[in-house]
């Protein structure tokens, strides 16, 4: 049997009620894991730790918004009481917000964006990381998007400024980490098949336009983006630190 890639780690994973976070919370469990699952909804959490413990894996839950300083701080307490270390930090959840030209958006609408997405991934990102300096190392993923990095695309200006914030973030993060033994990296998923993008691709030919933006031709399932995380978590990626990583379908590069 193959050595499990996450064996004995401590791993926190935000926005894992559903889709990609969900996902990897999963495949780190499977991987050897000790999990801490954050989502806004307590019923789908406990879901996922049963689903996790008559797996075999060890999860506890802890539900709550990941705008919330408290929040984030209850992570790391949980993860150090229930398991004694901090070692992966997977900064997942945020969500697109209210949409429109930027000339019509609100204040308001602006900065919940911007929390939600940015503000919430410092709030993670820095208490993990006084953990993950006190044990001497660890991995921190954020997740980004390739709106705002590689694409303009209408309707979007808080959610591109705040995704192509987090890569910013991830970055400063990174060399302030390093010499620590701390690797910060950004994660880019294309099109993927969650609860939130079906809201926007319900119709069939919604979904086959957006299909149709990818290389790919096709949106990536949440297991292949929680596939890419478990990459950034574990010692394959011991060298890679401080990147915008792009898993999604050559979005980035079409133009058919």
């Amino acid at each position: 049997m193959a050595a499990q890639a996450l064996a004995g780690r401590t791993a926190i994973v935000t926005g894992a009620s559903s889709g990609i976070g969900r996902a990897a919370a999963l495949r780190f469990a499977r991987e050897g894991a000790r999990l801490v699952v954050s989502g806004r909804r307590a019923d789908a959490l406990a879901q996922l730790v049963g689903e996790i413990e008559r797996a075999g894996g060890e999860a506890i839950a802890c539900a709550g918004d990941v705008r919330d300083e408290s929040h984030n701080d209850a992570l790391v307490d949980t993860a150090l009481a229930r398991f004694g270390r901090v070692d992966i930090g997977f900064n997942n959840a945020g969500g697109t917000g209210a949409m429109g030209p930027a000339s019509e958006m609100s204040l308001a609408d602006w900065r919940a964006t911007i929390d939600t997405n940015l503000t919430s991934a410092f709030l993670g990102a820095r208490r993990q990381m006084q953990a993950m300096l006190e044990a001497g190392g660890g991995s921190i993923i954020l997740t980004s998007s390739f709106v705002g990095h590689t694409a303009g695309m209408p309707g979007t200006a808080a959610y591109a400024a705040a995704k192509a914030g987090v890569i910013g973030l991830a970055q400063v993060l990174a060399v302030e980490g390093g010499p620590h033994g701390v690797r910060v990296n950004a994660l880019l998923p294309g099109g993927t098949d969650t609860p939130g993008a079906r809201d926007f691709i319900e119709e069939p030919a919604s979904r086959a336009f957006v299909e149709q933006m990818h290389a790919l031709k096709r949106i990536a399932d949440p297991d292949e983006i929680a596939a890419a995380a478990l990459f950034l978590a574990s010692d394959a990626s011991g060298f890679v630190t401080g990147s915008a990583m792009r898993v999604d379908g050559g979005v980035s590069i079409s133009r058919t």
